[in-house]
């Protein structure tokens, strides 16, 4: 199996719902470093030592982000980065949100 690092960002069908349960742990447990929050959004905060590392990597996150067409909410701080996933058209999480983190995951690896 691919893995999700490798993968590409595909559209979401419409209509299509949202991962739940075994699909949703499944997917999960391959980001282990983030949340699922209320089964409906992915969650990391990510620390740097200052204010500028913070921003380049905000903008590293954004061109990850460009790069498979589908955008975090990104929360920048002194020192520090939230990131949140979510498929907004299915109203949870997909496959895409945990692509775009792991792909994230590597920036920092």
């Amino acid at each position: 199996m691919t893995p999700l690092s490798k993968r590409t960002c595909t559209p979401h069908p419409a209509g299509a719902p949202p991962l739940r349960g075994a699909a949703l742990r499944e997917l999960a447990a391959q980001a282990p470093q983030w949340t699922v929050v209320d089964d409906a959004r992915l969650q990391r905060e990510f620390r740097f030592p200052d204010f500028a590392a913070a921003l380049a990597f905000t903008n590293a996150v954004g061109a990850v982000a460009e790069g498979q067409d589908h955008h975090p909410d990104i929360y920048l701080g002194w020192g520090k980065v939230r990131v949140e996933l979510w498929t907004h058209s299915a109203g949870g999480l997909t496959e895409a949100d945990f692509i775009v983190a792991a792909r994230i995951d590597g920036l920092v690896a």
